[in-house]
């Protein structure tokens, strides 16, 4: 293929990078032949112009579509080379999370330097059984190929782990082992694979240190042997170490550690068992302290010695053997802070009294004085003499460093030994699988020694690898017959050579040790000189002679030649090991260590050299001989030999690759430094793997994927009937080379870059056709928007003018109606305001005139008593003057009346004095007298006239006075009052002035308050505007709080109902839980019995060996067992007394366990029933208390009815009596032929006979009659009246005695008793008659209704099948409706067949007696003749026929022929057993019920013990047939339903019918037993799912995953060379209709055995649980799944399912919601996720998925096709983000081994039991119905 094809524009090329080793760019231009650059576009947009090598004019490495970044197999790749495989990797790593990726036959692990959950039992169960290319890489697929294999091609197996520190080679070792263990299993309770496990911390604690690059850095390699016997299950394990780091022991970087036991130690001093010790802290030793970093972050020393204690334990390593191992482990942290001073130049010595070194002694039991004696001295030996020579300090020091090495690789070397110990077994070795963890290639920046013997194994390694892919390749080109192609590929044995050859660095470095006076220097000559001008991979250096250049597989390292000879010859001190040997430690432990020390030097030892890193090969090889000879080899012979076993064993084995990568030097999570992971993938052979894998076909499609996937290329007359035709006519079309492709026998073979091509062709192909589709659909659309617009637009304008017409005239019609309104509006309007005014007028007027007239009227009214005021004043006021006038008068008249008396009285003095005066007045006076008397007379007559005129006056006056008091009284008060309002006048005046004086002031002072308040309102306005806001604001507060208090009353209402909602579901859960673990329990016990029954019945069988059982790739076992009760204990008791005889050799151990085990079962058992117990207990009391009642209500009838049992009884023997006297009349006759047969005579006693003994039977049936009555009243009485229950009865009684005391009416009573026990005997007869007619005739309807269902079921079945089947179902329906009709007639015929035996029977007993009673006939018979002339009137008393009680009667010998053609022998498929769901089940039940009803305890528990165990055995006979379990579960459901239906509890005797009532149990309480047949039929509900799972869990995958049911919507990817289970259906691939399939075929068997419906919707629940549970793990685990059109698929799937559930009815099972976990991971796939709003969305939608499967699906979504785009790393951080509050567990896979708790809700039976009839088929002749 031309470059100009591949180089085009838009084309992406990988270009060189200093930083990122390789970058992406994209071509600008075409590339033309002959063009020296490149123009280029970076990813960034940056152009570039890239040169190309003028020499070789190498054009940059392209790089893959899309579709095939992020693939599981890098050798899927188009392009196969550095840069597609470090992108690859890359993209898996940090934006998939994905740490594991194929290589071809290698597994690269990338160290995520994060605990990730991907290695639970959950991810073990998944990958346990698959083929490796089934699922996405991990190390448990390669430990679960390694097993397979070693199974399936019975060789043994090894799993190669190799990286730098750093890298995770001891944690994929881990759970590779840990994988073995959970998966195979162990072949005893010695808990071998608990063991191999728990050498870990062992070696973590001895072998493993910090390091500036790992925390727990191996310092050792190791090779695993793990050991399985002929079941592959492990029986022990061996472990070989190699170059284990001694230097390390006395010398640490910075911020590295010594080995960790040591500071375990330390940070563990302050416990009792560690004080004799004498440690403390880490930092006071100086081989703890040189590295400064004392302390690993996260890490626990004192917990950590605890776990290696425990592990020490686990492997049989005692305790004194631990103390003695923990004191020479601090001997030797003692001997390292032994100070060493200077005495000279040439010597050193030890001061005395040293603590530490007396510490030392004291711990390895050697004297003061020989131990520092030997420090600071070393024994020359010559010929002759030996010498005692001095050692200066340094060589002092090094002499201690190089024993505390010594005794410390010893000491390792101890602990292997007796790891291996524990782990080996007596069983023999059938197989194994070894681990090997050594380190990877290393180059640092000085190399010596170490780095040299690594890399060495490491070039051993490779050529291996090598080998063994070159192998597979020929293999695999071989086995498709394709021609056969040398592929050149490195090979690295002149390397190999060049080391390990003769004269090779080994070779003279060895050389060079044994000269006297050998040096570094003078090696490195001869290494120069040997090699530099022979083998083109030795080179010097330019600039020195210590050191030369090996160029390695991986790279060029420099060595440096310091140290070489020293670290090869590892010598130490032979003084010092005798030393040592004559210790007296305690605990023995230091001379064991040096028992087989030679007298010169320890092969293990360390050389006593400087700091560095110095490894060393530990424990020779287990069982041989050492000799002297074999003690004076040197490091670098014995790593070559040792390498040379390992390299054997590793040959003998099938190797499996992991490559493990560290990538970056900070241990920083998901942090990827290209620069150091192509360093280790140059290393570790990676990229030489891609290079063999691209020198010859790396990518390979079947036939049917390259159909599928390049049909599109083809034009339609191309495709021919036969596919592999076709792909060779199209691939000849396509690839003008043909040495690009070759046609295997089953694939199609490709070069490099092929697949990229034609993916090419592909793409470019869809893309003009989704132009040309784009193109057409777009003017399709363009067109379709025109008319649309155009008829929108005529519609519009349309709709416009209409619109437009509309509103004029709307508006003309508006305006008219406008103007009228407003015409008559203002008219009304108008007259409204001049109706309101005239109102108004009118009211003001009335108001007004009416004001006036009041007005006036008071004016009048006031005038008028002014007036009358006025008169009576101005009358008053006259009066009041006349009188002050008269008095006046009167007065006045009186002074001067008075004054001229006075003066007349002084002149009559003066006459008085003189005569004359006398004389004078006395002339005068005479005249006077008598005048005055006759004045005095006129005056009274005047006087009592003015008297009576005084009288009247007065009279007249006291009434006027009276008036005018009154009135002077009423105007005294006026006056009164005016003169009080004068006063207030003047006090209002004065107040006035006051007032006036107050306002002034006041008004002064208002003029301030106004100022004031001017000021104060302003600050009040702006107060009030504060507060008006802070009242706005309050407001607003409020409205939030009440907001938020109402939001949180609706929250807290919708919480307390999620919370109802929850606590409800919790309840469940717990009750569920509770239930599950009561049923795993019971799993639990039941696989302990069944473990036991192994060992018994392995004890009692011979020794000799079955068989083992390969493993298949499912690997599902089902764990039977049986649950024994009562009798069994007996047994068991027995059994293992005989097994205690028999195999004494045994381990007790196991044993011991199981009892306890049992015990506590037993106890927890014992327990559950003790609460089942108290609880019956008290419903039994309460039950006894209406029992007690009711007998008091029941009492007066008991008598009744036991009055009238006595008279029948009475009648009975009066019949008896009768009897007897005809038979002695008959023999007192004489006459002689008067009985013969057939004379009259004969005849009539004949009939009187049949008479009596029909009358008899008759009496009996009464009896029984009463018997039932007396237990079905026992209901009715509840509902009756005492009183009313003993009325009629007693009257009854009562007449009954007075007949009985009569004798005179006998006779009558007798005749009438008997006509009416006739009439009620035929009127019973009629209506059972009528009853059985009736229940037949229902029955027959029931029936022929259930036929016509059953027809339609066929018919519809029938329909669905394809016309062969559909003939087989219709003769076979044939066949079983004749069987049941044949069935029937036998039924019919056997009963017939039993009335004529029963008549025979009677005839026979008739004629026996009748001839006993013949033949002692006398004469004085009354003689024919009169016989016949006496009439003969018999009672003709019809017979009643006998009532089935539903029963059966079995003798007790017959009991194991019931369970053996009932149970052990039975088909589930018998026509006889289907008529009659859980016929067996209701013919159990009628034994019991016979068993019951005789009262036999012994009969009732053999009965059911024999049941219960016999069911156990023929289900763990024949447990992987599911119809047999189906069936057997069935039957027991029915057989617990019968025992709670006629058990007599209320609670399930509401259900029956009276004639059910009648059948129940009346003599024994078997609650017990009920719990025992739920706890059985657990069980088998058990079995039963495990027996689907084994069935269902093969077609899963295929079916819901791999089958393409819409075809052509996937698309298949190119494919690595880890091949994956194609999609496309080939013969024997399972599909959903497979998978629908075997539903319907479990549903029909189920509903056909009679499950209840509501314990199928239980197993249909549990089906669909395992279906979406597996199918979502492989989801989960499979990267090639997780794409859009899958997730269609998979929701297409799930729809089928769901029309499934539909079809069968039982969408209300729960069985929908159990794939909603698989729904929601399809709809993940398919939602669109980019923006934020589909991150919202995918967290409201995937409810019921984790964040981890959520994060997971999103990591693993990956394109088909190049139109699809990935999910971004920050998409799915804003996923994650989202997700964190959720509360869940961080499981990622479902729990496919879960099983719902099972419930067995009562389903009482409709079915009479005396209605059942037993078939023949059955062999049960001996069952007698009762």
């Amino acid at each position: 293929m031309a470059a100009s094809e591949l180089y085009t524009k838009r084309a992406r090329v990988w270009i060189p990078d200093a930083e990122e080793v390789w970058k992406s760019a994209e071509l600008t231009n075409d590339y033309k032949h002959g063009d020296v650059s490149l123009q280029l576009m970076l990813e960034d947009g940056t152009n570039l112009e890239h040169n190309l090598d003028p020499k070789t004019k190498n054009l940059p490495y392209l790089r893959n579509p899309d579709i095939l970044v992020g693939e599981n197999d890098l050798t899927a790749l188009s392009y196969l080379h550095e840069p597609a495989v470090l992108h690859n990797l890359k993209v898996r790593f940090m934006d998939s999370k994905l740490i594991y990726t194929y290589c071809g036959i290698v597994l690269v692990a990338i160290n995520p330097y994060e605990t990730l959950q991907i290695y639970g039992a959950d991810i073990i169960n998944a990958y346990s059984g698959q083929n490796m290319g089934d699922m996405d890489p991990h190390i448990f697929a390669v430990a679960e190929e390694a097993y397979k294999q070693m199974a399936r091609d019975e060789r043994n197996q090894s799993i190669i782990v190799s990286g730098e520190s750093g890298a995770g080679k001891t944690v994929s070792a881990k759970y590779a082992m840990r994988y073995f263990a959970t998966v195979s299993g162990t072949t005893s309770e010695a808990n071998v694979e608990q063991k191999v496990l728990a050498s870990n911390p062992i070696m973590e604690a001895i072998g493993n240190a910090k390091t500036t690059r790992n925390d727990n850095s191996s310092r050792f390699g190791k090779y695993i042997e793990i050991g399985f016997d002929t079941r592959y299950r492990i029986i022990g394990a061996n472990m070989r170490t190699y170059l284990l780091e001694k230097s390390r022991v006395v010398f640490q970087a910075d911020e590295e550690r010594n080995y960790h036991i040591f500071y375990q130690l330390c940070a563990s001093s302050h416990l009792p068992d560690y004080k004799n010790l004498k440690l403390s802290n880490a930092k006071d030793f100086l081989y703890t302290r040189q590295g400064r970093s004392p302390v690993i972050d996260g890490v626990d020393d004192t917990k950590e010695l605890s776990a290696t204690r425990n592990a020490f334990t686990l492997l049989g390593i005692n305790e004194s053997n631990q103390l003695g191992l923990f004191q020479v482990l601090a001997a030797i942290l003692h001997l390292g802070n032994v100070e060493i001073k200077d005495r000279d130049s040439d010597s050193s010595v030890i001061p005395p009294n040293n603590r530490h070194l007396t510490a030392f002694c004291e711990l390895v039991g050697v004297t003061y004085q020989d131990m520092s004696q030997w420090l600071c001295h070393r024994k020359l030996k010559t010929a002759t003499e030996t010498y005692i020579k001095t050692l200066p300090r340094l060589q002092a020091t090094n002499a201690r460093d190089a024993l505390s090495k010594h005794i410390y690789a010893k000491l390792f070397n101890w602990i292997v030994e007796h790891v291996n110990k524990a782990l080996i077994t007596n069983i023999k070795q059938h197989s194994f699988i070894g681990v090997l963890d050594i380190y990877g290639f290393e180059t640092f920046e000085i190399n010596s020694f170490e780095q040299f013997c690594i890399n060495y194994a490491n070039e051993k390694l490779q050529q291996q690898f090598n080998m063994h892919v070159f192998k597979l390749e020929q293999e695999e080109y071989m086995r498709e017959q394709i021609p056969w192609t040398l592929i050149d590929f490195y090979d690295n044995q002149p390397c190999i050579n060049l080391i390990e050859a003769k004269m090779g660095v080994l070779d003279l470095l060895d050389e060079e040790c044994k000269m006297p006076k050998g040096s570094d220097d003078s090696w490195a000559q001869k290494l120069y000189n040997t090699h530099l001008k022979t083998c083109s991979l030795f080179e010097k250096p330019r600039m020195s002679n210590r050191a030369f250049i090996i160029q390695h597989f991986a790279d060029k390292v420099e060595y440096q030649c310091d140290g070489f000879l020293e670290k090869n010859k590892d010598t130490v001190n032979e003084e010092q090991i005798n030393v040592l040997k004559a210790s007296k430690q305690k605990f023995h432990l230091l001379v064991e260590l040096f028992h087989d020390e030679a007298k010169a030097t320890s092969p293990t030892g360390q050389a006593a050299g400087t700091g560095g890193r110095t490894r060393l090969s530990i424990k020779p090889v287990k069982g041989r001989e050492k000799s002297s000879k074999e003690h004076k080899k040197t490091v670098g012979c014995q790593f070559r030999n040792s390498l040379q076993m390992l390299m054997e064993t590793l040959n003998a084995t099938t190797p499996h690759y992991v490559r493990c990568i560290k990538p970056n030097d900070f241990k920083l999570a998901f942090s990827f430094d290209p620069k150091r992971a192509v360093q280790q993938l140059r290393a570790c052979g990676v990229l030489e793997t891609i290079r063999i894998s691209a020198a010859g076909f790396p990518s390979r499609w079947t036939y049917q994927e390259f159909f599928s996937r390049y049909r599109v290329l083809m034009k339609q007359k191309d495709v021919l009937p036969d596919k592999k035709l076709t792909c060779r006519n199209v691939l000849e079309k396509l690839v003008e080379d043909q040495d690009k492709y070759q046609f295997g026998k089953t694939k199609i073979f490709f070069r490099a870059g092929q697949v990229a091509y034609l993916e090419k062709l592909r793409a470019d192909k869809l893309r003009v056709a989704c132009i040309r589709i784009q193109k057409t659909i777009r003017c399709w659309l363009a067109r379709k928007s025109y008319l649309r617009k155009r008829s929108a637009a005529i519609t519009i304008q349309r709709f416009t003018r209409g619109y437009q017409a509309r509103r004029l005239a709307k508006f003309m019609r508006r305006t008219q109606a406008a103007t009228t309104i407003q015409k008559n509006q203002r008219m009304v309007v108008e007259r409204k305001r001049y109706r309101q005014k005239q109102a108004a007028a009118l009211v003001m007027q009335t108001i007004l005139r009416a004001y006036m007239a009041r007005q006036m009227y008071q004016a009048l009214l006031r005038e008028q008593k002014v007036v009358i005021i006025q008169k009576r004043v101005r009358g008053w006021l006259a009066r009041c003057w006349y009188k002050r006038c008269l008095e006046s008068i009167v007065y006045l008249q009186c002074c001067i009346r008075r004054m001229r008396a006075r003066q007349e009285l002084k002149k009559l003095k003066i006459e008085a004095r003189s005569v004359e005066h006398f004389k004078k007045l006395n002339k005068g006076m005479e005249n006077k007298i008598m005048q005055l008397q006759r004045k005095i007379d006129e005056h009274t007559k005047e006087n009592r006239l003015v008297k009576e005129k005084l009288v009247v006056l007065e009279t007249s006056y006291t009434t006027e006075s009276e008036r005018m008091r009154a009135e002077v009284n009423r105007l005294r008060g006026v006056e009164e009052d005016a003169k009080n309002k004068g006063i207030r006048v003047t006090s209002l005046l004065e107040e006035l002035e006051k007032l006036k004086k107050e306002l002034s002031s006041t008004q002064k002072e208002k003029k301030t308050i106004e100022d004031w308040a001017k000021t104060y309102r302003h600050e009040m306005e702006k107060m009030v505007s504060e507060l008006k806001e802070q009242n706005g604001s309050l407001k607003k507060e409020k409205d939030d709080l009440n907001r938020l208090i109402q939001e949180q009353s609706q929250q807290m209402t919708e919480k307390m109902a999620r919370a109802i909602v929850q606590e409800t579901q919790q309840l469940e859960t717990d009750l569920n839980e509770e239930r599950s673990r009561y049923q795993n329990l019971l799993t639990e016990h039941r696989r302990l019995e069944e473990k036991y029954d192994d060992l018994k019945e392995a004890m009692a069988s011979s020794n000799v060996s079955k068989p083992g059982h390969r493993r298949t790739d499912s690997n599902h076992s089902s764990n039977e067992s049986e649950y024994t009760y009562n009798s069994e204990y007996a047994e068991l008791e027995e059994g293992s007394r005989a097994a205690e005889d028999v195999t004494r050799g045994i381990d007790t151990s196991l044993t011991l366990k199981l009892q306890k085990r049992l015990t506590e079962l037993e106890q927890e058992k014992q327990s559950l029933r003790n609460e089942l117990e108290n609880k019956e207990d008290q419903f039994q009391r309460a039950r006894a208390r209406d029992d007690v009642e009711f007998k008091k209500a029941r009492g007066a009838e008991l008598e009744y009815e036991s009055l009238k049992r006595q008279e029948l009884e009475s009648e009975n023997k009066k019949l008896k009596h009768d009897l007897v006297e005809i038979r002695q009349s008959l023999l007192g006759k004489a006459a002689t032929g008067a009985g013969a047969p057939g004379s009259p005579a004969y005849k009539v006693v004949l009939e009187q006979l049949n008479a009596s003994c029909e009358e008899l039977e008759v009496r009996k049936e009464e009896v029984l009659i009463l018997r039932s009555q007396l237990v079905s009243q026992k209901e009715a009485m509840h509902h009756k009246d005492e009183k009313e229950t003993m009325t009629e009865p007693s009257v009854y009684v009562e007449d009954v005695s007075k007949l009985k005391d009569a004798g005179e009416l006998k006779q009558a009573y007798v005749g009438l008793k008997d006509t009416n026990r006739l009439l009620e005997h035929q009127l019973q007869t009629q209506r059972r008659g009528y009853d059985n007619e009736v229940e037949s005739l229902r029955g027959e309807l029931q029936n022929v209704k259930e036929e016509n269902n059953r027809q339609q079921q066929l018919l519809a079945q029938n329909l669905q099948l394809p016309p062969e089947a559909r003939i087989e179902a219709s003769l076979q329906h044939e066949i079983t409706r004749l069987t049941n009709e044949n069935l029937d007639l036998m039924e019919q015929l056997e009963k017939q067949d039993r009335t004529i035996r029963k008549l025979k029977k009677q005839l026979k007993v008739y004629s026996k007696r009748i001839g006993e009673m013949g033949a002692g006939q006398t004469e004085g018979q009354t003689s024919p003749g009169q016989m016949v002339d006496e009439p003969i009137h018999p009672v003709n008393i019809p017979r009643r026929e006998k009532d089935f009680q539903g029963m059966l009667e079995y003798k007790k010998e017959d009991e194991l022929k019931l369970v053996k053609n009932l149970i052990l022998e039975l088909k589930p498929r018998g026509v006889a057993v289907n008529l009659i769901p859980g016929l067996p089940a209701y013919i159990l039940f009628m034994c019991l019920r016979h068993a019951d009803y005789n009262n036999d305890d012994q009969k009732v528990r053999t009965l059911l013990t024999s049941t219960i165990n016999s069911i156990k055995k023929i289900l763990k006979k024949r447990g992987d047939d599911f119809e047999t379990v189906s069936f057997w579960l069935a039957n027991t459901c029915r057989f617990l339903h019968c025992l709670k239906q006629y058990s007599g509890d209320e609670a399930f005797m509401k259900h029956n019918t009276q004639r059910q009532n009648e059948h129940s149990l009346s003599n024994f309480d078997l609650a017990e037993y009920r719990q025992v047949i739920s706890d059985l039929a657990i069980q088998i509900y058990q079995q039963l799912i495990k027996c689907m799972e084994n069935i269902l869990q093969p077609m899963i995958v295929s079916g819901m995953l791999e089958h393409e049911t819409i075809q052509g919507v996937s698309g298949v990817k190119p494919t690595g060379l880890r091949k994956r289970t194609s999609s496309i259906a080939d013969e024997g691939t399972y599909t959903l209709d497979s998978i629908l399939r075997q539903l319907g075929a479990f549903h029909s068997t189920m509903c056909q055995h009679g499950t209840d419906p509501e314990l199928i919707k239980q197993v249909v629940k549990q089906q669909f649980y395992i279906i979406g549970a597996v199918t979502l793990n492989n989801l989960l685990l499979r990267k090639d799944m997780c794409s859009w059109s899958k997730g269609m698929q998979i929701r297409y799937n799930v729809s089928q399912l769901e029309e499934w559930l539909r079809d069968k009815g039982l969408m209300t099972c729960g069985a929908k919601e159990t794939l909603e976990p698989l729904i929601q991971a399809a709809q993940l796939l398919q939602v669109k996720k980019k923006t934020d709003e589909d991150a919202e969305a995918i967290c409201s939608m995937c409810l019921a998925l984790t964040t981890a499967q959520i994060v997971k699906v999103l990591n693993l979504y990956t394109p088909v096709n190049e139109f699809e785009e990935r999910v971004s790393v920050s998409f799915i951080r804003t996923i994650q983000t989202r997700l964190r509050d959720r509360c869940e567990s961080p499981q990622l896979l479902m729990d496919t081994k879960m099983i719902y708790p099972v419930t067995f809700p009562f389903s009482p039976s409709s079915l009479a039991l005396e209605t059942i009839q037993i078939p023949s088929s059955l062999n049960l002749a001996f069952l007698t119905r009762v």
